[in-house]
């Protein structure tokens, strides 16, 4: 039985592309994985087209502000970056659904101040 999934064996792509690949997994912006790296936006995108490769030093960077393995990085070869995409919509929505909770709370309260103010009002214009 083979169990080597397209996370852990060789990918075939190239250093760029899976520097592309975990940034884009990891929500990050070229700008903003840049300035975590310490380098220019342009550097960064020379790496990603591969038009010229990170020194050692800062391929180890790269992977700690990546969030994978600086093996696989180098080769592809190794434990791939897993999209989280589903889990963290699914935490997006409960944040959503907690946050109209609470919305929908004050809405109620507020409902209940000018019901209890219209009433005043209505016993004070009948008298």
């Amino acid at each position: 039985m083979n169990d080597m999934t397209p996370e852990t064996y060789d990918d075939g792509d190239t250093l760029g592309g899976r520097i592309t690949h975990a940034r884009d997994l990891a929500g990050l912006t070229v700008e903003e994985a840049a300035s975590r790296i310490g380098v220019t936006t342009e550097t960064l995108s020379e790496w990603e087209t591969d038009r010229s490769e990170p020194r050692a030093n800062k391929i180890m960077t790269l992977a700690g502000v990546l969030g994978v393995s600086p093996a696989w990085l180098i080769s592809g070869t190794g434990d791939a970056p897993q999209s989280q995409g589903m889990s963290v919509a699914v935490d997006e929505m409960k944040g959503e659904i907690n946050r109209l909770r609470e919305l929908s709370q004050q809405i109620a309260t507020s409902v209940e101040s000018l019901e209890s103010r219209l009433e005043t009002l209505t016993r004070a214009a009948d008298e």
